[in-house]
């Protein structure tokens, strides 16, 4: 059976599920996955160099924000 967000289990009831992938270097970019929908990817062009963030409701599961921070540049 296919989990949410292509995890290896589901999550009991009332849970969300998440996955987060750190990239590699510059081929593979990271990505965010909350409750079966990609929030940050290199598809949906919204991830940088440095920490990729994601900020969601933890009532609703909305995304309240998507942002960057080049932790290199300063």
């Amino acid at each position: 059976p296919r989990h949410k967000c292509g995890n290896r289990k589901s999550c009991p009831q009332n849970h969300f599920a998440f996955k987060i992938i750190s990239g590699a270097a510059n081929v593979v970019g990271p990505s965010i996955c909350f409750d079966d929908m990609v929030l940050m990817s290199s598809v949906k062009n919204n991830i940088g160099r440095g920490l990729n963030i994601a900020l969601v409701n933890g009532t609703s599961g909305q995304l309240l924000k998507a942002d960057t921070f080049d932790m290199y540049s300063g």
